[in-house]
């Protein structure tokens, strides 16, 4: 499957000033296989090493650090050749060796003709866990996300459609093809951005076996709760965790502890919220009191809002039966804000966007605020029905005039008013210079 990630790394491997490359992510979004697709694709051969898998490979970090003795020893482990330029060598799942990761710091001071990128799903939990010291500066770093919508249509063939959208938004032209795109993207919400669950749905199209997959990944992400954190730690995590779609389900989705267990303070859980999004699970958006740049200046950090990294883990933690998302019966009219709130908030990080959230002393709420990189806040409102009134966006145009506003809805493009109107499934089109 395409991923976005492959631009990047094809600028890391181009430049003459290149570092050790460290890739971080949530379980199973697709690193492991994003590395190996380049490396085969743009390497003459790839050297791949899993700190997991193979005592052996951890053992060779432990005696020292010297990089040309480690390349030598792992050149014999995996019986071929690490040539400097041609050989990508991958170490996987790194945060179970810290000597492989201040390893890091040696291969680009003293060693930097080697391409070497390291893939670590929980590396900042096990840094907090074990006080790694992290090779800081010698390292570069990028962030892989679940498959946004667009990669998701490059999945189910709809490369043309695509193609369709950005065309539609560069013009803010209506899209001939809307219908069908709105199809695709409540499709895209229950499947979600998760490579599996997704190359699942593109090979059976059946929802069942997608649940089955978004399960274990659930899971997979308890049994992490257990390995890198203490019994009592454990208990936390999980149940903040267990409270995320019961906090999403409320009108006002303002996170609260109270949720997590009747009493609860935030000194009871900041340590596993901080945790939960160190492990690349939760997306966190914080209020603001201002719509004035910088953002980060009027934020109030114990006022915030969690979203799911995924949308599909989110409708199976729901337990959200896959013909009523399709088919929006109105059984579901309360929890259609909640998913369309957790997918644009998935959208705008992946496109490498900070949002926030606004309110105007509780009579005004702007779902999510922005800046981009002309130096505006940009107000956007998410909705999830094609009726668009919104006095709250109104109330903050009055207040900050900002030169634009953006509304998410079902509605087609469209600009007036000063308002871009943005179909859901086109999302992945706004990024911060947009």
């Amino acid at each position: 499957m395409e991923r976005k990630i492959v631009n990047s790394l094809l600028k890391w491997k181009g430049n003459p000033d290149r570092q050790p490359l460290l890739l971080q992510g949530a379980r199973q979004v697709g690193k492991t296989y994003s590395l190996l697709s380049f490396g085969k694709e743009h390497y003459k051969n790839v050297a791949y090493f899993s700190m997991e898998e193979s005592g052996a490979i951890p053992a060779i970090f432990s005696r020292d650090l010297n990089p040309e003795r480690i390349v030598r020893e792992l050149a014999v482990n995996c019986g071929q050749s690490i040539l400097p330029g041609d050989t990508l060598i991958i170490l996987d799942e790194i945060q179970a060796c810290e000597q492989a990761l201040t390893s890091l710091k040696y291969f680009a001071e003293m060693a930097p003709q080697y391409h070497i990128v390291a893939a670590g799903s929980l590396l900042g939990v096990a840094m907090k866990r074990e006080r790694f010291s992290f090779p800081v500066g010698k390292v570069d770093m990028l962030h892989l996300h679940p498959m946004d919508f667009e990669e998701y249509l490059w999945a189910a063939g709809q490369e043309e459609l695509s193609k369709m959208i950005r065309e539609a938004y560069s013009g803010f032209t209506p899209l001939s093809l809307h219908d069908m795109a709105m199809d695709l993207y409540k499709t895209y919400l229950v499947v979600g951005g998760m490579p599996r669950a997704v190359q699942e749905y593109v090979d059976k199209r059946d929802f069942d076996f997608v649940a089955v997959i978004q399960k274990n990944l659930n899971d997979s992400y308890v049994a992490d709760m257990a390995k890198y954190a203490t019994p009592q730690e454990t208990a936390k995590i999980m149940a903040a965790w267990a409270s995320i779609p019961a906090q999403l389900a409320k009108d006002n989705r303002k996170f609260q502890y109270k949720i997590i267990r009747s009493g609860a303070r935030s000194k009871d859980y900041e340590l596993a919220l901080d945790w939960l999004r160190a492990g690349g699970m939760i997306n966190k958006c914080v209020h603001v009191t201002q719509g004035m740049l910088p953002l980060s200046a009027y934020t109030e950090p114990g006022s915030f809002k969690v979203y799911m990294v995924d949308t599909g883990i989110l409708c199976s933690k729901l337990d959200i039966p896959a013909n009523v998302v399709l088919h929006t019966e109105h059984s579901f009219d309360g929890l259609k804000g909640a998913l369309v709130e957790n997918y644009i908030m998935q959208a705008l990080v992946a496109n490498g966007i900070t949002p926030y959230y606004w309110t105007s002393r509780g009579r005004a709420e702007v779902d999510f605020v922005f800046q981009d990189k002309q130096g505006g806040v940009i107000p956007l409102e998410a909705k999830s029905a094609e009726n668009v009134r919104s006095k709250s966006l109104r109330n903050y145009q009055d207040i900050y005039k900002p030169e634009y506003s953006v509304r998410v809805s079902a509605r087609n493009f469209g600009y007036e008013n000063k308002i871009k109107s943005i179909p859901l499934y086109a999302v992945f089109s706004l990024t911060p210079s947009a």
